[in-house]
């Protein structure tokens, strides 16, 4: 169920909800809302911190039910922490943690003040915007390949109001409009590879931009990337029998003659390694390789939703790498759609693969402004960052001090890597232009490096963001980044 989110103005002690949210500094601290349902309530919050039963610690929750005096059927009280050192991360979990109880009651709908909750440096339609994405991500359930659940007798949170000045909405707005990209981005990275494939994908950008005057769609298979030269991207999708796609979608929301922005997603809709196999344990999470498809189409999403006033190009290479019979080989030498040729080192470096052709398409098609692309490119860069930093490599410092603050605006933050030319030595052939991969050292910087050869000249930059696209473990899911680094990139363009 998609949750509904809105704006109100109602004092707390007399909304008729079914839950009011409040929060509770460390210390016993009430905010005004907090306040307000503590004295129609003769005191009930208070006694409860007096007593200890509710602490303060962020992001804890404590429940009242039909508290005397107040309207709302239950009061859900939230600790903040400490005032003095509250920052943004410490707001989102604030607000992760309270959708995540609320989700837990049997209610339809509750009401929330957290979002007076002071933040140093935010003004009020950040808090709510923030406050809208952390709850629609903790409220996001994949159903998609369960079978269908009877349907329950029991309410189910369907709506959320936030009260907020009005100054507000345009958070509200755009909120409701990323979110609608992350949840899309997260349902195509959660999806299996049997039903995710490289048509699939299509097929899913072709019905958002049959839904939309505003946005275009075009599909090119094999056959015609073959006649056009996609050599380095086609080899890569040889031994798997559901046959590549290069996905464009072309959104006109600026003046006719604006050159586009561009991104550009990998698509590798499973990847086996191809013939240099990948090892057996871990590998069921190589469905998520398109998380750069799922992130790039996702902010796309955003951008239409949001109704920006720019052009926007999406070009996805979906693939498949599987081995066969008639899989491309180490030691292949292929000529990619640029002209440059190279050589396979490692069948599993095959992201780079489809994206330099990708890339080369956008650039020579489009002349964009610029140029980003999102790629769960290589193990190297979560050791490098965990699963907290996405990796930015760009040669345009302007560029990449956009991404950054982008990145911090959204807490979908990014880190920025080095792309000098003095690692370009390790990818030195003596067979073809470059080889594919640049040995143990710095690989994460290596493949970079590879991208910026077929880059030359445009305004481009690259997120790694294997480490940010989905969470750890055997039930781990798809996290929708970058989506929201994206939208507000593209929000600052405006």
């Amino acid at each position: 169920m998609t949750l509904q989110f809105s704006l109100g103005s109602a004092p707390p002690e007399t909304v008729d909800t079914s839950c009011v949210v409040v929060g509770v500094y460390e210390n016993g601290l009430l905010t005004s809302a907090a306040a307000r349902v503590d004295t129609a309530a003769e005191g009930a919050i208070k006694r409860l911190t007096e007593s200890g039963d509710i602490t303060g610690k962020a992001g804890t929750t404590t429940l009242l039910f039909a508290p005397a005096g107040v309207v709302a059927k239950r009061v859900l009280v939230v600790g903040l922490g400490a005032q003095k050192t509250l920052d943004s991360a410490r707001y989102q979990k604030i607000h992760m943690e309270a959708a995540r109880a609320l989700g837990r009651l049997p209610i339809n709908s509750a009401t929330s003040y957290l979002t007076e909750v002071d933040v140093p440096g935010r003004d009020a339609a950040w808090r709510m915007r923030t406050a809208v994405l952390a709850a629609d991500h903790t409220a996001y359930r994949y159903t998609a390949t369960f079978k269908p659940r009877e349907k329950s007798s029991q309410p189910e949170l369907s709506a959320i109001s936030f009260i907020a000045p009005a100054d507000a909405q345009t958070g509200l707005d755009q909120a409701i409009a990323i979110a609608e990209g992350v949840r899309f981005a997260r349902e195509l990275g959660n999806l299996p590879p049997n039903i995710c494939n490289p048509a699939y994908i299509a097929e899913q950008a072709q019905q958002f931009a049959a839904q939309h005057d505003s946005v275009n769609c075009n599909v090119l298979d094999h056959l015609e990337m073959e006649k056009l030269g996609f050599g380095s991207l086609l080899a890569v999708g040889r031994g798997s029998v559901n046959k590549p796609k290069l996905v464009v979608l072309e959104y006109k929301g600026g003046n006719a003659g604006d050159k586009p922005y561009a991104f550009v997603g990998k698509g590798i809709t499973f990847d086996t390694g191809g013939i240099s196999l990948k090892p057996g344990p871990g590998m069921e999470e190589m469905k998520f390789d398109m998380g750069g498809a799922a992130g790039v189409l996702g902010g796309f999403v955003a951008a239409v939703k949001m109704g920006l006033k720019l052009n926007l190009v999406c070009v996805v290479p979906a693939v498949e790498n599987m081995p066969d019979g008639d899989s491309y080989r180490p030691s292949d030498v292929l000529t990619s759609l640029s002209g440059l040729t190279i050589e396979v080192l490692n069948t599993d470096a095959e992201g780079r693969l489809i994206l330099c052709d990708a890339l080369t398409y956008t650039a020579q098609t489009f002349q964009p402004q610029a140029m980003i692309d999102a790629a769960t490119l290589t193990g190297a860069c979560v050791i490098a960052l965990g699963k907290h930093a996405t990796g930015l490599m760009s040669k345009h410092d302007d560029l990449a001090a956009e991404l950054l603050a982008a990145g911090e605006e959204t807490l979908d933050r990014a880190w920025r890597l080095p792309l000098w030319d003095d690692y370009q030595v390790q990818l030195e052939s003596g067979f073809a232009d470059v080889a594919n991969i640049g040995g143990k050292n710095a690989g994460a910087i290596t493949a970079g490096c590879f991208l910026a050869r077929f880059t030359e000249g445009q305004r481009w930059a690259h997120l790694d963001i294997a480490g940010t696209a989905w969470d750890e473990g055997r039930k781990g899911l798809a996290t929708g980044r970058p989506v929201p680094l994206l939208a507000q990139w593209l929000i600052d363009r405006c």
